[in-house]
């Protein structure tokens, strides 16, 4: 079970994330703002399972087409592990995983930027 309260740190500020939800395949946390959460969850399948990671952000901004207005905006990050039930090891996969994020995050983040700038 992962530890409560999570904390993830945002452009240097950390968001900690106290319990707000436990079943018996989804763990979530949210910030006393509510602002960011995060959702740690699994899916059995018949010879898989589905482990998520994900990471929620909202935020209020002035809409772009009402400049009297404002605007609630949403974006998701989501680590989905697809893997079978047999064959692979909890530390075969971590090091798939972990050589998957360090490319990700090398040179400063530059294939995130790509991604986040559209590039195929």
């Amino acid at each position: 079970m992962f530890a409560d309260p999570q904390v993830v740190t945002v452009n240097s500020v950390a968001q900690s994330m106290p319990r707000t939800g436990i079943t018996s395949n989804r763990g979530t946390f949210t910030s006393n703002d509510g602002l960011y959460s995060l959702e740690i969850g699994q899916t059995p399948g018949r010879n898989r399972f589905r482990r998520l990671a994900r990471f929620n952000n909202r935020k209020i901004a002035v809409d772009p087409f009402n400049a009297e207005q404002n605007q609630e905006y949403r974006m998701s990050a989501y680590l989905v592990v697809d893997v079978p039930v047999i064959g692979y090891t909890v530390a075969e996969a971590k090091l798939q995983i972990d050589g998957f994020l360090a490319y990700l995050s090398a040179s400063s983040g530059a294939k995130i930027t790509q991604l986040l700038g559209g590039e195929i």
